[in-house]
């Protein structure tokens, strides 16, 4: 089984860094593909939406079929993916690349969540949830820097060959190597309808909603346009910023796992830690157009305090019947990614209106359309713990 998780951690480094990889590459789209700050945006949106939708045949699959079959099926779509990508010659190829390398990473988290609630204590799921992403955001770490290292080295092209050979080979290796759970015996039944009934779960399932975007959306695109726009960094640099983010994001997923139980709560921990984001995101609107360590150290502060994901998940977790876990932790995790995707489409609409004009000499500031995101990111959060204060704090 441990051979097997390893296997499903890989893939899912994969997927963190798939849905991370477009800030680093932004500005060589840009002059490539002509791809500009919304058209990519659009492409990042897609990938999260078509995530999102797919973790309801998921969440059936895990439950009928199991996570063996149903992962190695689905990443080996994603691995077409990439090879669209690599190949791409306009935006559009970029945008259908996504939404295929979506539907590819879309059960590696869940299956890994299944198998842990479908053997170990309840206890620690939280905290192997939290193993898993965090050791999963490697691949956020390898969408910093060392791709930036690996495009000078052999371009773009040549990297996401690389890429889309990698996918394949663990698909493959999830093919062989995992070994789904023993099935759920006795004739309970149940839907997601089921599920959506639960008064319980909405408080979380909003929170998810709330608590994901930022981190996603700002480390996984908005980092790299915003530098190159306000600052005129470039790719090494763009890179070195994001990986200092994905690190914060590594240090967090860390940090909460084991926090529900020393402190006895996650409701609070869930709470006090996406508070403490909200903070750090009206930190970078202030801070905007400033190019210093305190905005590089805001950066780091959305993504530690903003790496919930896996607490947000436990919590909902606690409600979940047996029958009903595969269902269940997809319906969850359809909120987190799917409200990143939707998130990710207006905040490319909000770029693009609040940019400065063509050709119109200080119309408008290029740090504008930046303020704007992160002040928005910072509704969303309000909105999201103000709906979590009505949530039951629930442990195992």
């Amino acid at each position: 089984m441990r051979i097997g998780i390893a296997a499903l951690i890989l893939a899912y480094v994969l997927s963190q860094f798939y849905r991370a990889f477009l800030a680093v590459l932004a500005p060589i789209l840009a002059v490539d593909l002509q791809a500009n700050a919304e058209s990519l945006a659009q492409a990042s949106g897609w990938w999260f939406l078509t995530f999102a939708l797919m973790q309801i045949p998921v969440g059936w699959a895990l439950d009928k079929i199991g996570p063996r079959r149903t992962t190695a099926v689905l990443l080996t779509i994603g691995a077409a993916g990439a090879a669209v990508f690599a190949a791409a010659t306009s935006p559009l190829h970029i945008t259908l690349s996504m939404v295929l390398i979506g539907i590819g990473c879309s059960s590696v988290l869940m299956a890994s969540y299944y198998i842990f609630a479908r053997t170990y204590s309840p206890a620690v799921f939280g905290t192997l949830a939290g193993m898993v992403v965090g050791i999963g955001s490697l691949g956020n770490i390898g969408a910093s820097l060392p791709l930036s290292w690996a495009v000078e080295a052999w371009g773009w092209r040549g990297t996401v060959w690389g890429l889309a050979a990698i996918t394949l080979a663990a698909a493959l290796a999830i093919l062989a190597l995992v070994r789904d759970p023993a099935r759920v015996e006795g004739d309970a039944k149940g839907s997601l309808l089921d599920l959506l009934k639960m008064p319980a779960l909405w408080p979380v399932l909003i929170m998810m909603a709330a608590c994901y975007a930022p981190p996603a959306g700002i480390r996984g695109l908005w980092t790299g346009p915003w530098y190159a726009d306000v600052f005129g960094a470039d790719t090494a640099r763009i890179g070195m910023v994001t990986l200092i983010m994905g690190l914060a994001m590594v240090a967090g997923n860390f940090a909460y796992g084991p926090l529900d139980r020393i402190l006895g709560t996650r409701k609070w921990l869930v709470f006090g830690g996406n508070a403490l984001m909200l903070v750090c995101l009206l930190g970078l609107y202030l801070n905007v157009a400033v190019d210093s360590w305190t905005t590089i150290a805001l950066l780091a502060g959305v993504g530690f305090f903003g790496a919930s994901f896996p607490m947000v998940m436990a919590h909902g977790r606690a409600f979940l019947p047996p029958h009903l876990t595969g269902r269940g932790v997809s319906l969850i995790n359809l909120f987190g990614i799917g409200g990143a995707g939707v998130m990710q489409i207006i905040t490319g609409r909000i770029h693009t209106a609040l940019s400065p004009s063509d050709g119109v000499v200080n119309s408008v500031p290029p740090s504008a359309p930046y303020a704007a995101l992160f002040l928005f990111y910072a509704a969303l959060v309000v909105v999201g713990l103000a709906i979590y204060l009505f949530s039951q704090d629930r442990r195992d």
